[in-house]
Parts: C-alpha cells; structure tokens; sequence
C-alpha cells in the first residue's frame, strides 16, 4: 500500500473523531450560554488543555521548529516568554475574571465583560472590541487555513488530485470544513473537547518525533557539533561553516540584540489579552479551580514548545547527515516535524502522528471561529437588535457566523504572502496590546473609567498595527512591546484626567476580590452559595443577572 493511503486512512481516522466529537456535543448544546460558554461548566483539565491547545495553533509545529531550524536558540526567548507569560495569565488573570465576568452581568465574551465591568452605556467599548477581534481573527483564522494548506501538501505530495486544485488549496478546503463543521454544530463544547484530545496529541507527536529522530543518528552526540561546523538545509549557501553561533542564545551582546530579546519575550504580554484563550478562564466551574488549571496548563505549553524546539535542534542534524532527506518546505523550513515523522515511521504510524499538526491547527482555528461569531452575535448584532431574540435564534445566528467568517478567512489564505509565524505573530500582538493592559487593569484597579478602556485599547491596537506594518521596525522590536507600553501608559493617564466611575462600579469591583479571595478559602462550597455570600444581588433564589 502506498505511503500515502497509508496517510489518508490517519488522517480519516482523525477526522472521524474530531466530527464525532462535535456530534456528540450537538446533542448537549441547547441554549445560547451552552454554544458560547458550556454554561460554566468546564472541568480544569479540559480548561487547561483546550487553553494551551487553543494557544499553540500551526506555529508550534511548523512555524517554531522551522525558525529554530534556521537561527538556533537565538529563538529560544519567545517560547520563554511565552512560558512566563502562560504562568502569569494563568495566576492573575483566570480566577478574577471567572468570578467577575459572572459577577458583571454574566458575560460570555470579553467586549461584553469590559462593557458590563464598567457598566458603558454608550456601546462604545464593546463595539470597538467587537471590531478588533474580528480584524485580527481574521487574519488569525486565516493562518490556521494556511496551515492546513501546507500540511496536507507536505503529506500528499500530489497523490490526490481533485478538480484541477493544487496540494495547497485541496488541503485548506478539506480541514477547513471538517473544522466548521464540528464548530457549527456542538459549539464551545466540541471546541474543548475536541482541544482535549487534540492537545493530547500534540503532546504525544512533539515528545516522540525528535526522541526517535536522535536516537536514529550514528551519534546522538553529534547534535551538539555538526550544526556549528557543517552545512545543513539552512545553511547550505554558507560553504562548510555551518552556524558557529547555533546553540549561542545571544549571539552578540549589542543593543539590536538586545532589543530583539526583549521584543521576543514580549510574546508574553499576550496571554493577557488573547480572547480564545482567556474565554476558557471564564468557562471553569469556579474560580479556585485555576490553579489546578495552571498546573495541568503550564506543563503542556512548557513540554510541547520544548519538543518543537529540541525537533529543530535535532532536525539540523539528522536532514544535515542524510543528504538524501529533504525538507520540502526550502523557503520557511516549516515542515521540518512532517518531514522527519515521516521518514522515522511506519506510514500508519506517522500519518496519526502527523495529526498533531491537524490538531494544532484545528483546535486554535476552532476557538477562534468560535470566538469571532460570538463577537459578531453577542457584541454587535444583541445590542441593535429592536427585540430579545429568542435561544434559538441566537444558537442559529451564531452557526450561521461561524460560516460567514470562515468563508472570509478562506478567501484571505488562498493566496499566502506571509509564513504562518509571521501572521501569527501580527495577530498575537494586536490582541495582546489591545486588551492585555485593559484586562490587567479591569481586574485589578478599580479607578479604570470607560474613556481611559477606549482610549488604551484602541492606542495599543493601533500603534502594534502600524509598527508591525513596517519592517525596519518589527525587525528589532517586536510589535506586542511597543503596543502594549502605548496601552498601559494611556489607559493609566486618561482615566486620571477623567472623572471616577461611580459608586457603583467600585462596589462591584470589591465584591468581585472578595468572591475570589471567598472561593480560594472554600474550595468545597459549591460556586453559587459563596456568590450569593458575597453579593446580597444573587441571593434570595435570584437568578444570576443577564447580560446587559
């Protein structure tokens, strides 16, 4: 049997399991806060998984091992901000604003939570946040088509053909439906238990490929010379030297680098505004539950991100000792994790391997369809809809985005100008400095007004937009810096120079501390009796108050 039906019956298998998932998801998804949020019910495990796999899209393992492959640990301070970052989110930011965004209006998403937080009653904080995540989505989701794009044409090689389209374009229909399809039925459910085995995979995929790929050389050794002495695919135009400085972190202590390095841990800041990752802060079942959630959540980020590096590491060597092995991708190197599974295994073996890089693209692309069509519904069409719309409606509406912005995406990846890192990157960076400070801010200062929110937001979104536009620029300092500086510094000083929020918003403010200082305390009790404890508004068999 050729190696390639060998491939497609795994990636079949695959598939069959993520459309099961959202099958059985449909069956629970009744109501509107089931489609968005899974009503509140998110076991940490599943949070923590689905967050992290929701986070780690296509880059992780084809964007990071391709630029490690080519620069060494030069690149090694992004996935350490990222760490850090992961740690830091996962600490402050997830118990605040679990028991706040129920607490401020019952929230489901986070243009909603600003608005409902600071009780604007001009829209105008939500219909600008609106706006942002669904420009940067879009350009989000359509790194995740790419993605699948590449993938299917570096596992198929042209052993399909389907009406006259190329590798590319036959790679990024297929995953891009079977992804709609799963989002479109079973909705935030089938997103996080699709992410849960997805990330699982992931997990599995990027610990064994680079272990099996060193123990094929000769020499395991090697790996800590040959890359500094010899040529390989990334440095064959170098005559024989090799990169004398690939395992060398900081190549050159001058003030380029070290901007570079201060820039790439930036990658950080993001985690605090990234709303397909922090909506699943909101789905626990209470707040306690996110340092269980951290622990579960930080070892999955810190272990693949190690696998896809230690694949690069690895890779320089066993394609640089194999001459007769390529990488198929000679621009970028992003294949370099398909292209050594694929020699290391059996082609049944390495095809449901190989799905790690399925699994990776679709759980991001999932989340992120999810995210931007719950925008589009709850932040734009609920508040100039004339009437309440039904939960019906509503469920209806909110699959007929998911299409709707998945069409748009496809249209936009169809022709790539860009790596998958780098749309990654310009994404990561208008979310982070748009909404990181903001969320910082709304959870942890209760002097924040509605002016100082705007103004931040849009500021950090804009100067992060227009310095990532300008190579000269995102060249030494990456964009997520100076965006999310600009942010914090105007946030800050606008709602200084404005007038306070009222009375009331502050006392929404401390009871929301102390609800999760109340939850920390009683891990038992279940969430609603220490709600109800905390703020006298949800007690008296209330139900928790609607989104405003």
């Amino acid at each position: 049997m050729a190696e390639s039906t060998w491939f497609l019956i795994a990636m079949v298998i695959y598939l069959a399991i993520m459309i099961a998932i959202g099958l059985w998801s449909y069956r629970r998804t009744s109501s509107y806060d089931d489609y968005v949020l899974a009503d509140r019910g998110l076991h940490p495990f599943a949070a923590a998984l689905s967050a992290g796999a929701s986070d780690l899209s296509g880059w992780v393992i084809m964007g990071l091992p391709g630029i490690v492959f080519i620069s060494g640990l030069a690149e090694i301070w992004q996935p350490l901000g990222l760490a850090i970052g992961c740690f830091l989110s996962w600490t402050f930011v997830a118990p605040r604003l679990r028991a706040y965004s129920e607490l401020a209006g019952n929230s489901v998403t986070l243009p909603s939570f600003f608005e409902n937080r600071l009780h604007d009653r001009s829209r105008s904080l939500r219909v600008i946040a609106a706006i942002i995540i669904i420009v940067f989505f879009g350009i989000y989701v359509a790194s995740g088509m790419v993605a699948g794009g590449r993938y299917y044409e570096a596992t198929f090689g042209g052993a399909f053909e389907v009406g006259g389209l190329s590798d590319f374009h036959l790679g990024l229909l297929i995953i891009g439906a079977i992804t709609v399809a799963y989002t479109f039925f079973g909705g935030f459910l089938a997103v996080s238990y699709t992410d849960v085995v997805q990330g699982s995979i992931m997990f599995v995929g990027l610990l064994i490929v680079p272990v099996m790929a060193l123990f094929a050389l000769d020499d395991p050794s090697d790996i800590f010379s040959f890359p500094t002495q010899n040529d390989w695919a990334a440095t064959i135009e170098q005559e024989g030297i090799g990169n004398p400085d690939f395992f060398n972190p900081i190549p050159e202590l001058s003030l380029v680098v070290i901007l570079y390095i201060i820039g790439q841990l930036a990658w950080g800041f993001g985690y605090f505004g990234q709303p397909h990752i922090i909506v699943r802060y909101m789905a626990l079942k209470k707040p306690s539950q996110a340092r269980e959630a951290r622990a579960y959540g930080v070892t999955w980020v810190v272990l693949c991100m190690g696998g896809a590096m230690a694949t690069a590491i690895v890779g320089a060597t066993f394609f640089g000792q194999n001459p007769g092995l390529t990488v198929t991708d000679q621009v970028n190197y992003e294949t370099v994790f398909l292209d050594m599974g694929r020699t290391l295994f059996h082609p049944l073996i390495a095809g449901l391997l190989l799905t790690a890089v399925l699994a990776a693209i679709m759980s991001t692309m999932s989340s992120q369809l999810l995210v931007v069509a719950s925008s589009l519904i709850e932040d734009l069409y609920r508040i100039v809809a004339k009437t309440r719309p039904s939960q019906t409606f509503l469920v209806a509406a909110s699959r007929g985005a998911v299409l709707v912005v998945a069409l748009l995406a496809g249209a936009f990846a169809w022709n790539p100008q860009d790596s998958i890192l780098d749309l990654v990157s310009f994404a990561w960076a208008g979310f982070g400095s748009a909404f990181g400070p903001l969320m910082i801010y709304a959870l942890y200062w209760k002097k924040l007004n509605t002016a100082g929110a705007v103004s931040g937001m849009v500021s950090g979104a804009l100067v992060s937009f227009v310095w990532g536009s300008i190579d000269v620029l995102t060249d030494h300092v990456y964009e997520a810096l100076p965006g999310f500086l600009t942010s914090l510094i105007v946030t800050y000083v606008v709602s200084k120079l404005t007038a306070e929020p009222s009375d009331e918003v502050q006392r929404e403010f401390e009871h929301a501390e102390a609800l999760v200082k109340e939850s920390f305390a009683d891990k038992k009790a279940p969430f609603s009796e220490i709600r109800e404890k905390v703020d006298p508004r949800f007690g008296g068999g209330q139900e928790k108050r609607a989104s405003r």
